[in-house]
C-alpha cells in the first residue's frame, strides 16, 4: 500500500489499467512466481495500476487464501510505483472477509463486484457497497454490471458514501451513464468522483465514453498485447484519429467478434493470448472452458494484424513501437 490516496492517483494515470490473469500451475493450484512475472512485464510495460483477482483475474473461482496470496503478491511485485485494487464480491459478508483481507495483503484499494446472485433493489444495493466501504480503510470502486445496476440517484448516494470513490460501468448503457454522470455533477458540483469503462473490451467503445468524460478504462487486451493497448491509449490521448480508427478496424472490432463466439471468452481468449506470448499462465478454472483451436488460430491472426499496423506506423516515422506481451517474448 501506498501513502497517496488512491483517487488521486488514478486520476493522473498516463496508462492503461492492467487486469493481469491468474496463474495456475499443472496440478491446478495458484502459481505465485508465474503470476508475479506477468504483474512484474506489465508495469515494466507500462500498465497504470494492476487490479489483481478481478474479473480477468477469475476472482470467482479463488479461494480466501489463494486471493491474499495473489493480492499480496501483485503488491510486493508493484512495490508502491503504481495502485494495486483488489476484487471484492459475493454476499456482504464474504465481501468484507475479501476486503478485509486485500487490505492485510496491503492492498490500495478495491473493485467491489456484484453481489453473488442475488436481484437487489436500490436501497439492499446501496446497503451493500456502504457496508463494504466501511468494514476497511481502503478507497472502493463499485462496479456496474449484472445485477448490480443503479439509478443516477443511487450513484450520487454512493458519490456521498465514504470510502466510495469512483463508478466501473460494465452495462454499456450510455444513456444511462450520461444521466449518472448529469445527476451526480449536479448534486455534488465540487465532487471528483471516478467513472471507468468497464465492459470487457473498453477500447471498441473508448470514443464513445469519452463523448460523455469517461476516459479511464479497463484493458484486457493490455495483459496480452500491452504494445496494441499502449499505442491505442495514447492514439486516443493525443487524438491520432487515424491510428484509433485502424486499430479498431483490424484488431478490436475483430477480437470483440471472436469474443463473443464463446461463453467466458473474455477470460479464457485473455488467458489463451497471454499463453501465446510465451508465458504459461495455465488453463481457466471450470465453470470457464478453455477457447476452441481454432479461435485460437483466429486470436493469433488478429494478434497479428494489429501489431503488422503498429509496425507500419513505425515504418512510416510515427514513433510507434512493438513489444511483446507482460511475461512473454519481446
Amino acid at each position: 500500500m501506498t501513502s497517496a490516496p488512491l483517487a488521486a492517483r488514478l486520476r493522473e494515470v498516463a496508462g492503461p489499467l492492467f487486469f493481469p490473469v491468474t496463474a495456475f500451475g499443472p496440478d491446478g493450484a495458484v502459481d505465485v512466481d508465474v503470476f508475479r512475472a506477468h504483474v512484474r512485464a506489465g508495469i515494466d510495460a507500462g500498465a497504470a495500476a494492476v487490479f489483481a483477482c478481478c474479473g480477468t483475474g477469475e476472482f470467482h473461482a479463488l479461494a480466501p487464501g489463494e486471493f491474499r496470496l495473489a493480492v499480496a503478491a501483485a503488491v510486493e511485485e508493484t512495490a508502491g510505483r503504481i495502485p494495486v485494487v483488489a476484487g471484492a464480491g459475493y454476499g456482504t459478508a464474504l465481501a468484507v472477509e475479501f476486503a478485509r483481507a486485500a487490505e492485510e495483503a496491503g492492498a490500495d484499494g478495491l473493485l467491489a463486484m456484484p453481489p453473488y446472485l442475488v436481484v437487489a433493489d436500490q436501497e439492499g444495493l446501496l446497503n451493500h457497497y456502504a457496508a463494504l466501504a466501511a468494514a476497511t480503510g481502503l478507497e472502493t470502486i463499485v462496479y456496474q454490471r449484472d445485477n448490480a445496476v443503479f439509478t443516477p440517484e443511487t450513484v450520487v448516494a454512493l458519490a456521498r458514501t465514504p470510502g466510495i470513490i469512483g463508478l466501473k460501468d460494465g452495462l454499456g448503457d450510455l444513456d444511462l451513464m450520461q444521466r449518472i454522470v448529469s445527476a451526480v455533477r449536479t448534486h455534488r458540483p465540487d465532487d471528483d468522483f471516478l467513472y471507468f469503462n468497464g465492459l470487457p473490451t473498453a477500447e471498441l467503445t473508448g470514443l464513445a465514453y469519452r463523448g460523455i468524460g469517461v476516459t479511464l478504462y479497463s484493458s484486457a487486451v493490455f495483459a496480452f498485447a500491452p504494445d496494441v493497448a499502449l499505442a491505442f491509449h495514447r492514439a486516443l490521448e493525443s487524438g491520432d484519429d487515424a491510428l484509433v480508427d485502424a486499430l479498431l478496424d483490424h484488431f478490436y472490432r475483430p477480437l470483440v467478434e471472436l469474443r463473443a463466439k464463446g461463453r467466458g471468452y473474455a477470460v479464457s481468449l485473455v488467458k489463451a493470448g497471454v499463453r501465446l506470448q510465451g508465458l504459461d499462465v495455465g488453463e481457466v478454472r471450470t465453470p470457464l472452458t478453455e477457447p476452441l483451436a481454432a479461435h485460437v488460430k483466429d486470436l493469433i491472426e488478429i494478434i497479428a494484424s494489429g501489431r503488422s499496423l503498429l509496425e507500419e506506423r513505425a515504418a512510416e516515422g510515427h514513433g510507434v513501437e512493438a513489444h511483446g506481451a507482460p511475461g512473454g517474448r519481446a
